[in-house]
């Protein structure tokens, strides 16, 4: 059986960033290119730029008058006009014409008053050179425009062209190449759906798009399967297409399939092999040496797991790729948010949150997503990413932590917070939001019920899905309200009559009828979260029973949402879980019904004048989205968009 690689000592990202540029030999990797200046948008000057022509390179009219010589126009007075003769005292001049001779000013037409077709009056002297572009009054021949190692801007390749530089030298753009492998990994352009223990690679799509936003020119390899003399020759091959940069997507970690580092090994020298920041740790750096054919290249071991890899682009070949490009490094606006919940994290190693965001009241709160490296979805659904430093521990709830946002600062007014109990019709409400005029983003924390009344007490949301039922008043939510919120102002909106109850595999093949099932020893049972209120309706229905959950196999295997739920009885991780009917329909699984339950809205009412939540009121009282709801199945919408208050019930 192949060995285990072992981890070199792990070292910080910037450390990493610091070995590449002094093994990597920039001047000589990188050299210069002339092309045209019209096509060298985002390119970097090699050298610097001296003006060939002046713009303008005549004198021009700035104005749609007449040409006149300043001088003549001095005895002009309102109570005394000056009467003017045409070719003697002044031309009719449009905007850029060039400024006919013995004329020094321009005056505007809207200042001129016809007398006759050659004859006109003026009531005001003008000054010298008013109104007019003089010559080089832009740009002076020979004066310096762009010095070198400059990014050209749009505007600058309008000053090139202006001033009369036709062609110039730039540096060659970073060319890079992305290699994915594995045998378990999908080429997605066949467009496959992958069987048990087979993925999608999507890695190399992730880096061929930012690497176009950083300016590389970069292409992506057919993946390789886990055997090393194809992976050594295929990064021979890429480096023998001129190619600077060679990443390896996974391979990098400890495996005994993980061979990045051998082959790195068997072409160059390895600077680094583990970043000290999770995710992202597995993280190779090598520069190669004549036993490539292609010495001083850099070569990059990207870790598999899709945030992993991530990390590993911005962390590392960005800012390596910037110091090739003679780029400065792209920085993220940052800016001071609230945590709403203690985030506790190893010590010794960094670590990168993915965080929602959004303003509430006067502050703007950061929930930490899901942690898994694995999680890509956690980048599509994050605002902004902030990073524990090594030395800390954790976070504690409500402390204030730098955020590095994802999106401009202006869209947190446009981000509806909500911290609470996952539903279907969620989703169907962040679609409809994102279709609006002025769209909204709902930003959803899948905590729980009672995890969402937290959230509404620290501050930290708009508002919060809650379905918590309580066996004593047979009431929803308002018991808890007024234990847990007590001290605060709040409206009960109704979302949905929801329908619960176990979601078991198509057909129901092991015949699961209730609860009293959940105590057989050949049923493996998927639990919701704590303080989940389907966990807390769970609960309820085991004590009617007589059911210990400790009897319950799988009581203790936690999922956050209830499409989770059901993803667990769709694969056969589970044999049934307590989820909404909504769910089990997506998914074309079957349904035992348990209970019929309130999914309301809490929100503060110092929030109910909000325009982000007047909008989703309009929303959900809509006739639109009540059929919409109904059609999901599992709902009911009789009290969808009412107030609810105390002893309501079910109505």
């Amino acid at each position: 059986m192949p060995k285990r690689n072992i981890y070199l000592k792990t070292i910080p990202p910037g450390e990493a960033v610091a070995a590449a540029m002094a093994a990597l030999d920039r001047k000589t990797l990188i050299q210069r290119e002339t092309i045209a200046s019209h096509e060298a948008c985002g390119r970097v000057t090699a050298e610097p730029v001296f003006a060939r022509c002046s713009s303008p390179t005549f004198h021009s009219a700035a104005m749609d008058g007449i040409a006149v010589k300043a001088e003549t126009t001095f005895v002009a007075r309102e109570d005394q006009p000056l009467k003017l003769k045409r070719d003697r005292d002044f031309d009719d001049v449009n905007t850029g014409n060039p400024l006919p001779e013995g004329r020094n000013a321009v005056i505007m037409i809207e200042n001129v008053v016809r007398v006759d077709e050659n004859t006109v009056s003026i009531d005001t002297p003008t000054a010298p050179w008013q109104h007019v572009r003089r010559i080089g009054e832009d740009i002076v021949a020979t004066e310096l425009l762009i010095p070198q190692n400059t990014a050209l801007s749009p505007f600058d390749i309008g000053a090139l062209l202006s001033a009369g530089i036709y062609e110039l030298e730039v540096w060659k753009r970073v060319r890079a190449a992305f290699i994915p492998t594995g045998d378990e990994v999908l080429d997605f352009a066949a467009r496959p759906t992958p069987n048990p223990g087979q993925v999608i690679e999507s890695n190399s799509q992730v880096f061929r798009c930012q690497a176009t936003q950083w300016g590389l020119d970069a292409v992506t390899l057919p993946t390789v399967p886990d055997r090393k003399e194809a992976l050594t020759e295929a990064v021979k091959t890429t480096l023998a297409d001129d190619r600077h940069m060679v990443i390896i997507g996974a391979g990098s970690s400890a495996g005994s399939k993980d061979f990045t580092k051998a082959v790195f090994e068997e072409l160059g020298e390895v600077l680094v092999h583990g970043i000290a920041i999770m995710p992202g740790k597995p993280s190779l750096l090598a520069i190669t040496d004549e036993r490539s054919g292609h010495p001083g290249r850099l070569l990059v071991g990207a870790p598999g797991y899709p945030v992993s890899a991530v990390v590993c682009f911005d962390e590392l070949l960005a800012p390596i790729a910037a110091w090739l490009e003679r780029k400065p490094v792209a920085k993220r606006t940052a800016v001071d948010a609230v945590l709403t919940k203690k985030t506790p994290s190893r010590p010794g190693m960094a670590e990168v949150l993915r965080l929602a965001m959004g303003r509430v009241g006067n502050r703007i709160v950061a929930t930490p997503l899901g942690r898994g490296a694995g999680l890509l979805t956690t980048m599509t659904k994050a605002q902004a990413v902030s990073t524990i430093p090594a030395e800390r521990e954790g976070i504690e709830q409500n402390e204030i932590i730098r955020a590095e946002l994802l999106v401009p600062e202006d869209q947190l007014d446009s981000v509806l917070v909500h911290v609470g109990s996952h539903d279907n019709t969620l989703d169907m409400l962040a679609n409809e939001l994102m279709g609006l005029g002025t769209p909204l983003r709902l930003v959803s924390s899948h905590v729980g019920s009672m995890g969402g009344l937290n959230a509404l007490k620290a501050g930290s949301a708009l508002f919060a899905g809650c379905h918590l039922f309580d066996p004593e008043t047979r009431d929803f939510n308002f018991p808890f309200i007024e234990k847990y919120l007590r001290d605060m102002d709040v409206t009960v909106i109704n979302l949905a009559v929801r329908h619960q109850g176990l979601i078991v595999a198509k057909g129901n093949p092991q015949n699961i009828k209730g609860v009293d099932d959940l105590a057989r020893e050949d049923i493996r049972f998927i639990n919701r979260q704590r303080g989940a209120g389907t966990r807390i309706l769970l609960d309820h229905h085991l004590k009617l029973s007589g059911i210990n959950p400790r009897t319950v196999r799988g009581y203790d295997q936690e999922e956050f949402t209830h499409m989770a739920v059901a993803v667990n009885v769709l694969t056969g991780a589970a044999s049934c879980g307590l989820g909404i009917y909504a769910a089990a329909k997506a998914l074309d699984l079957d349904f035992v019904p348990l209970a019929h339950e309130r999914y309301d809205l809490i929100i503060p009412s110092e929030f109910m004048d909000d325009p982000r939540i007047q909008t989703l009121l309009e929303l959900i009282t809509s006739y639109t989205m009540k059929e919409k709801i109904d059609a999901l199945g599992g709902y009911e919408t009789t009290l969808t968009g009412q107030i609810m208050e105390p002893g309501i019930g079910l109505g």
